[in-house]
């Protein structure tokens, strides 16, 4: 007969450190705790911040005429600024800021300390701009040294600050492209994989903006591929932007660009966009002549930066 052991179990081992070393750690923040923050620290944050055009007065052609889209979104901007409150005392409720004794200026986190200094002093840059159906996404992520830092906002007011390990920057990569969960998913008429010149499908794209879809047939001369290159440009309802830059140390250069990788949304996902140069015996064509159009996920985007995070490592 088998035995139950009924007697008081060994209590578990707490985990150790470094079982959650690399794993990310992530705060939201206002724009103006992140200001507040980036101030304290004398760290320069990776974009500009333009403060809203003012108000048009009632003598102005703004006023006369009434104010233009543009016009009424920075004003919301502004008041909705306007409403975040202190950001030194929001910041001091969540123990992301501490008074310094003395008398001195507050303490900072650490981890955002370490954060927020890394997103001002790395040695590679990636910018990444993602649009989906209306909605826009930003992210800098910044890496030296083994260490990645990532700032993120969807509207300019609320951010995401994150901080993690090398090792942990492809699954972050992946959060970037994916998809809104009402994002409508369904079959695509652009094949999984494809290769047309690259002039052709430029224009074709072009004739389909300018809704001139019928001159498609007519520049590729095949019924079959204007069909794919018509679906191509009116299927596409996002984007994904990426580049690569390598940062100095010296502050007074400019980071320099390494390369461009580009996703368009079609009906049924992401596409990467890949320009290739036509390699053949005898072949004396010059530039990015032929485009690869290619299926991928959002896990795939690692793998489509590699290349170029590679010329940077």
């Amino acid at each position: 007969m088998p035995t139950i052991d009924l007697g008081v179990a060994r209590p578990a081992q707490p985990p150790t450190a470094e079982v959650w070393a690399d794993l990310p750690r992530r705060v939201g923040l206002t724009l103006t705790e992140l200001r507040l923050l980036a101030e304290l620290l004398g760290a320069p944050l990776p974009f500009d911040v333009v403060p809203p055009a003012p108000e048009p007065t009632g003598g102005s052609l703004a006023a006369r005429l009434g104010l233009n889209p543009t016009a009424t979104q920075d004003q919301t901007y502004a008041e909705v600024l306007a409403r975040l409150g202190d950001p030194a005392d929001s910041l001091r409720r969540r123990g992301l800021l501490a008074p310094e004794g003395g008398g001195g200026s507050p303490r900072v986190d650490p981890g955002i300390a370490g954060a927020l200094g890394l997103l001002a002093a790395p040695t590679v840059a990636l910018d990444l701009d993602v649009a989906v159906d209306g909605l826009l996404a930003h992210a800098w992520h910044r890496h030296r040294a083994g260490s990645v830092a990532t700032l993120a906002t969807g509207d300019g007011l609320v951010f995401e600050l994150s901080w993690f390990a090398a090792g942990a920057w492809p699954a972050e990569l992946a959060r970037v492209a994916a998809l809104p969960g009402e994002t409508r998913i369904r079959s695509s008429l652009v094949p999984t994989a494809l290769q047309v010149p690259w002039q052709i499908a430029d224009a074709a794209a072009e004739a389909v903006r300018a809704g001139r879809p019928e001159l498609v047939p007519v520049l590729t001369g095949d019924t079959a591929l204007s069909t794919v290159l018509t679906a191509l440009a009116g299927e596409a309802h996002g984007r994904l932007r990426a580049l690569v830059s390598t940062v100095p140390a010296d502050p007074h250069l400019q980071p320099r660009a390494i390369g461009v990788a580009a996703w368009t949304l079609l009906a049924d996902g992401w596409h990467a966009l890949r320009p290739h140069r036509a390699a053949g015996p005898g072949d004396t064509a010059a530039g990015d002549d032929l485009l690869e159009i290619l299926r991928v996920e959002p896990a795939d985007l690692a793998t489509e930066l590699a290349p170029l995070l590679a010329e940077v490592a």
